[in-house]
């Protein structure tokens, strides 16, 4: 039960990773992206649906690690009380400001509610990065570079999806800032992999691998215009890079901790699993419902009339 729920966990983040992730890239480029209140809608109109919903993600890992493995939440969250922090304010303020924006009518307002929303995507996206990097290798070094990763695929993940869901000349920026995004990406997530072989199970070396070739993919398809395909490789490459983190962080989530330590009792897990396999079906259901229902792309005159 211990290592099902440790992958219960991991799947979690990586839902969160991969869904807020793009409403991170979205946020942060909505300054770039934009050359008119019309294009702000619009581009504010690809995550508008969804992202209170993907946040969900991070509730649910953050209280699945509360009650299987309380040791790891503890001392996670209190080891790195000042960025965990950090980042629930950014939340707050990107949340404040994508709710507010569609109610407010001066421009100043109208611009705190932006900067609000470029600031909360922006550091939460570089802020979860950096604390997992230095959770699995504790170097200022590894802190840095693991912020600039997430937040250079935030970047490129939303860029994607921008250029995914709109048409003219919101679309043609969004692919533009993918490409450059991926100038920034690629050497980091490359720099990282010599960090892998030794840290963990065999595998994860070929995650990171995966990761990296994803990345790869994802840059050449959305210089094709293949958005789709371009963002499930970007959502492929968050993924296995979530899983090489999980995946070294299988033998001691925290230094001098294993999992076994840090696991609650068994009959804990066990009304876990039951709770677990009674709640999960219904509310991936409801959010793969939510994603089909608004497919669609958006334009200016739809974003406008919304």
């Amino acid at each position: 039960m211990t290592t099902f729920w440790f992958i219960v966990i991991a799947f979690l983040w990586t839902g969160y990773f991969v869904l807020e992730g793009f409403d991170f890239g979205v946020g942060a480029l909505l300054p770039l992206l934009s050359r008119s209140e019309a294009d702000r809608r619009q581009v504010l109109g690809t995550i508008g649906p969804v992202w209170d919903g993907n946040e969900v993600w991070l509730i649910t890992a953050i209280g699945a690690m509360f009650a299987a493995f309380p040791a790891w939440y503890s001392g996670l969250l209190s080891g790195f009380y000042l960025p965990v922090f950090l980042v629930i304010t950014g939340l707050i303020v990107r949340g404040v400001g994508l709710e507010w924006r569609g109610k407010v009518h001066s421009r100043r307002e109208v611009a705190l509610c932006d900067a609000g929303i470029v600031t909360g995507s922006v550091l939460p996206a570089f802020l979860w990065g950096a604390i997992f990097g230095n959770l699995l290798f504790g170097t200022a070094l590894a802190t840095v570079l693991g912020g600039a990763l997430s937040l250079s695929v935030a970047v490129l993940h939303g860029a994607v999806f921008v250029a995914l869901k709109t048409t003219g000349g919101v679309r043609a920026r969004a692919r533009r800032a993918a490409l450059l995004a991926a100038v920034g990406a690629m050497p980091v997530a490359l720099s990282t992999l010599p960090s892998v072989p030794g840290r963990g199970p065999l595998w994860t070396l070929g995650t990171a691998l995966l990761a990296a070739a994803a990345l790869a993919a994802g840059v050449t398809l959305v210089w094709g215009r293949r958005e789709g395909w371009a963002f499930a490789a970007t959502a492929t490459a968050i993924t296995a890079t979530t899983a090489t983190v999980f995946g070294v962080l299988s033998a001691a989530p925290l230094p001098g901790l294993t999992l076994a330590e840090a696991a609650s009792a068994p009959y804990t897990l066990t009304l876990l699993t039951w709770i677990g396999l009674i709640a999960l079906p219904g509310v991936l259901a409801y959010q793969a419902w939510t994603y089909w229902v608004f497919r669609k792309r958006l334009t200016a005159e739809v974003s406008l009339s919304a």
